[in-house]
């Protein structure tokens, strides 16, 4: 005897009919529970690579910070801070510029910079002092810079 029952709109449906409809509806419950693990997966991997970023710079404004104290100290010697990022450091940021190396990923390739001159907008305001930190992260392909102008008089 075949069973039969009937359907919402009055129809009869064999059981036969219906055989693996609950299976298909597992099947698409766990794809889609797959693709929302998968989805917070891809959030974690952002959320990470975006609080790295933070930390370096972060970490790079620390440091400018640090040497442009030092200058300010140092007010007498201003010339002696002069780096272009490549040769030896001059001594007084000898010291410094090994810190940011061993500090920001990438640094010890990209050499940071301090640069000293007039001020534009004249001799009332101090001497120009720009102060530039370069890291590059290992997986990403894109120099990143911190750069910090400040007037010591």
């Amino acid at each position: 005897m075949k069973q039969t029952r009937r359907n919402k709109h009055g129809s009869n449906v064999s059981a036969k009919s219906q055989s693996g409809v609950m299976l298909l509806e597992a099947l698409i419950g766990i794809l889609i529970f797959s693709l929302g693990i998968l989805a917070l997966v891809g959030m974690q991997a952002t959320a990470l690579r975006a609080t790295t970023d933070a930390r370096d710079r972060t970490e790079a404004s620390n440091l400018a910070s640090q040497v442009v104290g030092e200058m300010w100290l140092d007010r007498a010697n201003l010339a002696n801070y002069v780096y272009d990022g490549s040769g030896t450091p001059p001594a007084a940021l000898n010291a410094w510029v090994t810190q940011v190396e061993n500090s920001l990923p990438g640094a010890a390739a990209n050499h940071p910079t301090v640069t000293i001159g007039a001020s534009a907008m004249g001799a009332a305001v101090g001497t120009e002092v720009e102060v530039t930190v370069f890291w590059q992260n290992p997986s990403d392909p894109n120099l990143h810079q911190f750069a910090m102008t400040a007037y010591i008089n």
